[in-house]
């Protein structure tokens, strides 16, 4: 007769052979999980080292070829633009090793940097109170220098485009030589905006080039296209432009590849068509391909890109160099102007 005793003993035997069949198939499913996550670890650690290897040879071979062309710049740059003058205009937050490292690149070319308009962040500002200050400035600029205001392009930008366009008055030329505002009228005329906090210079931008370059800022703004600053910097493109004989924004590699940033937005933009632009003009071949893309379009050459990221090419064919331009008296364009002088850009 099958008592109680029985019962409890099959089932302690049931369930002491289900522990130990749990026990024992857990360790047998251990060790080969452990085995494979080894094997799987072994092999990333592998192909890790691999990556690793591989970036730092890639690292090398980019110091090398930077090495390079900073030896031979000197060289690569002679005498593309004898006797020829660059502004430098720099967007808030732009690099100093571009502005430098542009000014060096110029002067291996013959080039002379008249001066630097550094652009401050309430120049990017679209408030309502900053709209009416410069809409104020504009107006009794442009009434003083006989400038005739050409249209917005956009009319979130309407009084920076106009302030871009009585700036380029100051400090740009299409041709070398070519009349103006005298000298005392281009220093009063930056000296407004300075004393509004719109911008500060340094140097002497009023010595009127014939060739900009704009410095976009080392990040990327956070809005995009529709990002103030972008919007600003599309305007002073534009207007610069049409008052020079060649415009060029350079930027920085480390924000060139996101879609944010100033040189991809101008990539996307219909002033595209008018402006080149370098996004590596923070290394010696981007500032090669700066000096190069100045003396082509310079000599009448087409705005291109130029870089790593969207560009149409790494850097432009190896130009001529341009003819020298016409010596002027100490520096500066000939003038016997003592009035305003109208000079009216117009958008293409």
């Amino acid at each position: 007769m099958i008592d109680f005793r029985y019962h409890l003993v099959s089932i302690v035997a049931v369930f002491l052979a289900l522990a130990i069949g749990i026990v024992l198939g857990s360790t047998e499913l251990q060790g080969s999980t452990i085995d494979g996550l080894r094997t799987l670890s072994n092999s990333l650690r592998s192909q890790l080292s691999a990556v690793s290897a591989q970036r730092d040879g890639l690292v090398q071979q980019t110091s090398a070829n930077d090495a390079f062309l900073q030896t031979a710049e000197p060289k690569l740059l002679s005498a593309m633009l004898t006797g020829h003058r660059i502004v430098l205009v720099t967007e808030p937050g732009a690099p100093s090793a571009i502005t430098g490292g542009i000014e060096k690149a110029a002067g291996y070319a013959g080039a002379t940097v008249t001066g630097t308009v550094a652009l401050q962040p309430k120049f990017n500002d679209l408030s309502g109170t900053t709209r009416s200050s410069l809409a104020a400035i504009n107006t009794a600029l442009a009434t003083t220098d006989l400038t005739e205001l050409t249209p917005a392009a956009d009319l979130q930008t309407a009084y920076q485009q106009g302030a871009a366009q009585l700036i380029a008055t100051a400090i740009l030329n299409t041709t070398d030589g070519e009349l103006g505002l005298t000298t005392p009228q281009a220093q009063t005329l930056l000296g407004e905006y300075a004393k509004s906090g719109f911008l500060t210079t340094s140097g002497a931008p009023w010595n009127r080039a014939t060739l900009a370059v704009i410095v976009a800022p080392q990040a990327a703004p956070a809005d995009g296209a529709n990002d103030p600053a972008n919007l600003v910097l599309l305007a002073l493109a534009g207007q610069f432009a049409q008052a020079s004989a060649a415009t060029l924004v350079a930027g920085p590699s480390t924000s060139s590849a996101g879609s944010a940033s100033a040189i991809s937005v101008l990539r996307g933009s219909s002033v595209s068509g008018q402006v080149s632009s370098v996004d590596n003009a923070d290394t010696a071949l981007g500032q090669i391909s700066t000096i190069w893309a100045l003396a082509d379009q310079q000599a009448g050459g087409k705005a291109n890109s130029y870089g790593i990221s969207g560009a149409s090419a790494v850097s432009p064919a190896v130009p001529s160099p341009v003819p020298s331009a016409t010596p002027t008296v100490s520096g500066t364009p000939t003038t016997k102007a003592t009035g305003g002088v109208k000079k009216t850009v117009k958008t293409k």
